[in-house]
């Protein structure tokens, strides 16, 4: 079941190539691809698990103890509020830059900050853990122009890898986000 609200493109057969664009859409912030199953079934879990939460915390409420509901409710908002930052997590791009979203961290550059974004092979790492594996993985150089930038990124980052909660057991969709993050790139980084 596609997930629309989930990414920018609204059409389930939505082509990313830039010709296609229109300027106003270029200036949008936009997820070149779809959340893969884990991230959508974590996020989902997670979701579940606020809902427990919440029923909780109206049991604890209606028993009489309110600061210890109030803790519970407040701990449902965490784990809602946890459970959306996983599903936007991945890579946005538009005209102005390139943003990688984390769990816990964002980084943006701008397009005339990037050197070079490149599908490379190497052992990357299974679902975020410490495992690795060899796979694919989209790799960002950062523009070395000798200096220093608050919050840039300094050495090269891995962006996407076929083997992360977005692209595992779908590496097809791995390429075609690849080539279209690196397609933003060879157009904007002239």
């Amino acid at each position: 079941m596609p997930l629309p609200f989930l990414t920018v493109d609204r059409e389930p057969a939505a082509d990313h190539d830039l010709p296609s664009l229109k300027h106003e859409d270029r200036e949008m912030w936009r997820r070149p691809y779809r959340p893969g199953p884990w991230r959508v079934g974590g996020g989902a879990l997670l979701l579940l698990l606020a809902s427990y939460m919440l029923f909780s915390a109206l049991v604890i409420a209606v028993a009489g103890s309110y600061p210890s509901a109030l803790v519970c409710a407040f701990a449902a908002a965490l784990v809602i509020a946890a459970a959306l930052r996983l599903l936007r997590a991945g890579v946005w791009v538009s005209a102005h830059g390139i943003r990688h979203v984390g769990v816990v961290r964002t980084s943006t550059l701008r397009w005339r900050e990037v050197d070079s974004v490149q599908t490379v092979q190497q052992p990357v790492r299974w679902l975020g853990l410490p495992r690795t594996v060899q796979g694919e993985a989209l790799r960002l150089t950062p523009a070395r122009n000798g200096r220093r930038q608050a919050g840039a990124v300094r050495e090269d980052r891995i962006l996407l890898t076929d083997h992360n909660a977005d692209f595992l057991t779908r590496h097809d969709s791995f390429d075609s986000a690849a080539d279209v993050i690196e397609a933003w790139a060879a157009e904007y980084r002239r």
